[in-house]
């Protein structure tokens, strides 16, 4: 039982991160409207811009950490015993 409740609850957590498009472009357009920017204009299309060179920008920065894209090498040093 407590197993099913946390496969649940980690697939809920999942499923409450995905987005659509045009979810996220009513947030972005929304936010650039809190700034005072109206539409049909460059400095709004200039803020839509910006929003999603942030958001470009913020997954290449996690991307750098991100460890299981790149090869794993192990150094393992072989000592040879000198010969009496």
């Amino acid at each position: 039982m407590r197993i099913r409740i946390a496969l649940v609850l980690a697939c809920t957590t999942l499923l409450a991160g995905c987005v659509s498009s045009e979810e996220q472009r009513a947030r972005d357009e929304e936010k650039c409207r809190s700034y005072g920017f109206t539409k049909r204009n460059d400095a709004f299309a200039e803020c839509l811009q910006r929003i999603e060179l942030d958001r470009r920008a913020e997954f290449r920065r996690r991307s750098e950490f991100d460890d299981w894209d790149r090869p794993f090498v192990v150094y393992r040093p072989i000592v040879v015993a000198p010969s009496p």
